[in-house]
């Protein structure tokens, strides 16, 4: 957007372009600005369906002005969630991660025992958590999981 000096009437109106000039920039600061998001979401069960909304839970959450967070999209790439071992590492490095994090973001009513340690973890740090349903609608967390 360019702020053109002159009014409409064509006049030099120095208040009108520092004003809007000013708001101009705020608005750039405000869109550069994204603070990170930990997806909780399931995992485990019928895999492709949980990769596949935790996926769009992302999406939602960079649509919303956030940066998403989804470790287990990119952990079991490269560790074995069926190993025990590499499963804790996975979840040693989820923690790492959320603590670089504003907020905590749980989607859906199923929460798998590797999201309740999530959201106790959470909890425990003091990380704000925010509870939505799967068809991405903000719920508050009236069953304080």
């Amino acid at each position: 957007m360019s702020i053109d000096k002159r009014n409409c009437e064509g006049y030099i109106d120095p208040t009108a372009y520092e004003a809007l000039s000013l708001i101009e920039k705020e608005e750039r600061a405000i869109r550069a600005f994204r603070p990170i998001v930990y997806i909780c979401s399931p995992y485990a069960g019928d895999i492709d369906r949980n990769i596949k909304a935790a996926r769009n839970y992302s999406r939602f959450a960079v649509d919303k002005g956030y940066i998403p967070i989804a470790p287990h999209l990119l952990f079991p790439q490269f560790l074995n969630d069926a190993d025990p071992d590499e499963r804790e590492l996975g979840l040693f490095f989820g923690n790492a991660l959320m603590s670089k994090c504003s907020e905590v973001w749980v989607f859906g009513s199923n929460i798998t025992a590797g999201m309740t340690a999530e959201i106790k973890r959470a909890r425990w740090k003091n990380y704000r958590l925010r509870y939505f349903t799967k068809n991405l609608e903000e719920v508050q967390d009236v069953c304080n999981h």
